[in-house]
This record gives C-alpha cells, structure tokens and sequence, in this order.
C-alpha cells in the first residue's frame, strides 16, 4: 500500500512545487534578459532611492517591531502590574489593523487641513509655516505605521517564548544576585532569540510586502516601483528585473534568519516547567509598565478604529448601497475560495509529508510555502508574465486553426487572483495544519492501519475529526489574509472586479479619506477573528498559565 501511495503521492506533491514556483522562476529568469534603455534609465536615477529607502524602512521597522514587541511581551509574560489581564490579548488587536488603512487614518488625524493642527492653529493663532508639524507622508511616516501594526509577530512569539522558558534557569540567575534586568537581558533574551529573531522576520517580510502605505505616502521603495515601472512604462522586463532584485532583498533576510539561529545555540537544563516568578512592579515601574503596554493599543489599533468609526458614522448613508454590497460579497468569496483551496492543498501535503517523509518530498514542501516570503507585486508579476504569454500562445493557435480569438482566458481573470492567493498564503495553512497533524500521536496511524483503514480513510476518519481546531484556525487566518491582500490583487483583479481593500485604497489615494472608512472598517472587523483565536492560544500556552493571569 505503501508503494501504491509513494507512486502516486510523491509526483502529486513534486507537480504541486512546481506549478506554485512558476511566479519565482519567472521573475528569477528575467535576471539574465538584456538589459533595455528603460531599465538602464532606472538604474542611473530611482534605484539608488529604492534601495536606500527600501534599506531604512526595513531598519526602521526592526527597531520599531523589536522594541514595541520585546518589551511587552516580557512585561506582560514575568511582570506583575495594574491592567496585565487585559493587555495580555489587547496587544494583539493591531493585527487586524492592515498597515494601508492606519496609514489613511493618521494622514486625515494628522495632515495640515486635518482635526489635530486644525485644533493647534485656534489654540494658538498660529499660520502655515508659523509652527513645526511632523511630517506624516514621510518616511519617518511609514515606519511608525508599519511598527504599530507588526509589532505583533514579535510580541506574539517572544511571549510565547519567555512563558515556556524553564524555571531554574531564571531561579538561578536570581540566586547570583540577577534583578529583573539583568535576568531578562542576560537569561531570558538569550533563551527567547530563535522566536524573536522569527517574529521579526515575518514583520520584516511584511514591511518588504506593503504596497498601499508607501505608495500613498508616496515613497520610492521597490514595491511602488515596479507598480510605476509595469504600469508608467510599460516594461514588463524591467519591472520584473526590480521584482527579481527585491526577491533577493527578501531571501537574503530569510536566510540570515536561519543563519543567525545556527550562530548561538541555547538550550533549557531541565524539564521543571512551574509557575514562572513573575517580578511584582509597584509605584512608577507599574505606572511606566502600564503606559509601555497602553500606548501601542492606543495608537495601533485604538485611534485608528475610533477614527475610522467616526467617519463612518459621517458616510455609511452614501457608502453602504448595491455597489459596497457587491464589494463585499466579492471580497468574502474570494477569501472563502481561497481559504477552503489552501487548507485543502496544505492537507494534501502535510499528510504527503507524514505519509512518505523522503528528501525530494521536503524540498518540495518547502518550496511550495516559500510564497509568504514573497512580496505580493512580486507573486502578481511572476504570474501575469507567463500566464500572457499563454494566452497569446491559445489565441494564436486558434486564430490560425480555426480563424477563431479566444481573448484573454487565464490573465485577467478571477483564475489568476485565486492561483496568487494560493501561492501568497499556502505557508500559513499549511504551518497551521502541520502542527495539528504533529500533535497525532504516529500509534494512531498504526491503529488505523490494524482496523484495516486505508491511508485516505485514516485521513478523514482519524486525523480530520482530531484536528478540527487547525483545520478552522487555518481557514480563518487565510480569509483575513485575502481579504486584506492588496498589491496581487490591484494588478491581477479582472476588469471592472473590485474588493474592499482595492476600494478603500482608490478612495484614499483620491483623497476621500471618510468615504474610505465603511470598507476599510469592515476589513479591520473582519480580521478582529483570528486575533480573537490568537488571543486564546497565547494565554493558554503554558500549563497553569492562564489561571494565574
């Protein structure tokens, strides 16, 4: 049986790497296409500013997500102070927040005619030019956007890590004479690295990713230049020479990552894992704890709803008609549909993994999910170029044989935007699935085997009903994904088809701010979900955690 399964399993699973590289390896080609006038142009006048934008936004945001992240989750996993209950699972809540949307919010809070200098010009008399304002569309800008809305990544697992994080460890650097600083930064921080370093990758990738919040603070980063290069020009061998270049910007971050970890290796000594000595803050180090964990709430995720709430309030008459409603149900199909495809894809392959093991079959899994990696402007040229071509290729052929046009059948097309979809988010589904399928015990699979289940009914029978929580959790995360998913959608979206996220960014980028709000707040409500599961999880990831807190 075994045999019949590896046959037919393993081609399957190679096939499914392949066709989901396509975008890589056609991006990855273009890198030795000649070089034409276009892209010699780029490289003499706005490369240089996107690597050098690109290189700070990136620095910005790690020191940003890192400092944000770190020092909640450390506060809120081994101090005790007034409000930890609450900021254990309100830290989380700027996830559903997609950077875009904040970064529309803040530049109506915050622009010359908006409520904030308005306000300070009657208080003080004041004129332009009689006072300093920052900036908000800046590069300056976009860092704090993107850092209030990813801090999260590194917040989630730096926690987790720190409440995992052996006892003994911390209960002798305290007999040495360790405070709370000195055991955070000399035990804790070192046994909570790898989880760190990971987060921090993740909210890096993201920031590489992001389309909507420089494009509309207008920054030349690689992400817009490829939108001005593709569309302004009209080069697709130059837009994608600079997808290529940003692909190796994100795999380079991708494998210091992996390198970083292989560096320094720490380890726990024991398996003792009780109730962690949490260091009680009282006075001003409570006030100071409080005011650390408040104010990325407040401004990643609580000013913005309010924000946005109150617009809506001012515009839901006139923006909740058929067309919003058409938006909508556009939004939640495609989500759904991809959604329920990655879960599906990510099963096939995670119990392909379990099944056959094998070194051609790993390689090919990881290959498969390397498209998280990859920015979404990426993953949509990757996939317009050969699915043009393909086109071209059919109505060619048609043409000539039967004096017949089939026109545009794959580029363009809802198929195009799904097949992003799956490329773009099938890491997470299937990390999500991987870890249910890890918590069956393998015995489970021999009982199954001894009752006289084949392996597909030991799948549907067995496995299935064990891990409905990862099959659901997967599902959710995958639908938010889509449903905030911009760049991949803007440029691969069929003629006339609109989203909520495609929406509320041609509203903002017309400067209709307020009428921007309905869509972008159904997107935020939408993704309050997985955060409410996130939420869950963390504090009931150490036994007799979460009791306590």
């Amino acid at each position: 049986m075994a045999i019949s399964i590896g046959k037919l399993w393993q081609p399957a699973i190679i096939l499914v790497a392949l066709v989901l590289s396509i975008p890589i390896l056609t991006i990855g080609g273009f890198v030795f296409e000649p070089s034409g006038d276009n892209w010699e142009h780029l490289k003499q006048t706005v490369l240089p500013e996107y690597l050098r934008n690109s290189a700070l936004l990136v620095l910005g945001v790690s020191i940003g997500t890192l400092s944000i992240g770190v020092s909640t989750a450390w506060l809120t996993a081994m101090c005790r102070f007034p409000g930890k209950k609450l900021f254990v699972w309100l830290l989380l809540l700027p996830l559903a927040m997609p950077a875009y949307i904040i970064a529309y919010t803040y530049t109506g809070l915050f622009d010359f005619a908006g409520p904030v200098q308005t306000q300070l010009r009657e208080w003080t008399g004041w004129g332009y030019g009689d006072y300093y304002f920052p900036e908000i569309r800046s590069l300056g800008g976009a860092i704090s956007m993107l850092s209030l809305v990813l801090y999260p990544y590194v917040y989630l697992l730096a926690r987790a890590a720190f409440l995992e994080q052996s006892i003994c460890v911390l209960e002798v650097s305290r007999t040495l004479g360790c405070g709370a600083w000195c055991s955070f930064y000399r035990v804790a921080l070192p046994l909570a690295r790898p989880a760190i370093v990971a987060g921090l990758s993740l909210a890096l990738m993201e920031t590489l990713a992001d389309y909507g919040t420089v494009s509309y603070f207008g920054l030349g980063v690689f992400t817009t230049g490829i939108f001005r290069t593709w569309f302004g020009m009209g080069d697709s061998v130059a837009a994608a020479k600079m997808a290529a270049l940003l692909l190796m910007f994100v795999f380079t971050l991708v494998v210091i990552e992996r390198v970083s970890r292989k560096q320094a290796k720490y380890h726990h000594t024991t398996n003792k894992y009780t109730q962690l000595p949490e260091y009680q803050l009282l006075g001003f180090r409570a006030l100071l704890a409080f005011f650390i964990c408040l104010l990325p709430v407040l401004f990643g995720f609580l000013v913005p709803a309010g924000q946005l709430t109150s617009w809506a309030l001012l515009t839901y008459q006139e923006m909740l008609n058929e067309s919003f409603f058409r938006l909508t149900v556009n939004t939640l199909l495609l989500g759904l549909s991809a959604a329920f495809l990655s879960v599906l894809l990510a099963l096939f392959l995670a119990y392909g993994k379990r099944m056959l093991g094998g070194r051609s079959v790993l390689v090919s899994i990881r290959i498969a999910a390397i498209g998280y990696a990859i920015p979404g402007t990426v993953v949509a040229v990757g996939i317009i170029i050969p699915f043009a071509w393909l086109d071209n290729t059919i109505d060619d052929f048609m043409r000539q044989l039967f004096d017949y046009s089939t026109g545009l059948l794959l580029s363009g097309s809802l198929f195009a935007v799904m097949f992003a979809y799956l490329v773009r988010f099938l890491a997470v589904s299937l990390q999500t699935v991987e870890s249910g399928l890890g918590k069956i015990k393998p015995s489970m699979d021999d009982a199954a085997r001894s009752l006289g289940y084949r392996p597909r009914e030991t799948l549907f029978k067995v496995h299935m009903p064990l891990m409905k929580g990862s099959l659901l959790t997967a599902l959710l995360i995958v639908f938010v994904d889509v449903m905030k998913e911009l760049p991949a959608t803007l440029i691969l979206r069929p003629f006339n088809f609109n989203t909520l996220a495609v929406r509320a960014f041609e509203l903002a980028s017309d400067e209709r701010l307020a009428d921007s709000s309905t869509a972008a707040l159904m997107i935020v409500v939408v993704g309050l979900l997985p955060v409410i599961y996130l939420s869950k999880s963390i504090s009931q990831s150490r036994a007799g955690q979460s009791n306590h807190e």
